[in-house]
């Protein structure tokens, strides 16, 4: 800006000189009317400067500010774009592990689960060995009670037979019922 107010009162200053020579008069210039068009000349580019250059220079200024802004704010929003990717990423990453820790539990608990089962078979499978095994022995005490029995009568048609006369059964009975029991107690004993 003082270049050019020093260009134009270098303008001025050179017309006030080329005034004072006359050979400029035979030329046909008129020296007050060009030292007024300079002067007015000097006086519109004073107004422009003022008037126009600033509100021009000040928008000028506004926009490059705006622009830096603008460039700014991409860089932030670049930012931090990279820093939700980043985040993103992270939180993948973490989700990923939890889903492998999850897998991995539920291996681990269905595992557990199948040995449960197994036991559980083992034991229920005892449970109805231990019940078939009670239920057998109950049976064949049943059976050697029915065996007895019947050996009693046996014996008591054999004793019968033998002697060709019939005893007292019910005597017959007891005599071979405590020959059972001292056979029974000794087969224990032994």
């Amino acid at each position: 800006m003082r270049y050019r107010i020093g260009l134009a009162v270098a303008l001025i200053v050179l017309t006030l000189l080329l005034s004072s020579c006359s050979s400029t008069g035979n030329l046909g210039i008129n020296w007050h009317g060009l030292l007024a068009q300079f002067v007015s000349f000097g006086i519109l580019v004073a107004l422009l400067l003022y008037v126009a250059y600033k509100p021009i220079t000040k928008m000028l200024d506004e926009r490059s500010n705006k622009i830096k802004e603008s460039i700014e704010q991409a860089e932030f929003v670049k930012q931090q774009v990279a820093k939700t990717e980043q985040m993103v990423q992270e939180q993948l990453t973490q989700a990923r592990k939890q889903g492998q820790d999850l897998i991995a539990q539920a291996t681990q608990i269905g595992e557990r689960l199948r040995e449960e089962a197994r036991q559980q078979a083992r034991q229920d499978a005892e449970a109805i060995v231990a019940r078939a095994q009670t239920e057998i022995r109950a049976e064949r005490e049943e059976i050697v009670d029915k065996l007895r029995g019947e050996f009693v009568d046996i014996a008591i048609q054999a004793a019968e037979k033998v002697i060709n006369k019939a005893l007292d059964k019910e005597t017959h009975r007891q005599i071979i019922q405590q020959t059972l029991e001292e056979s029974t107690k000794l087969k224990k004993g032994a």
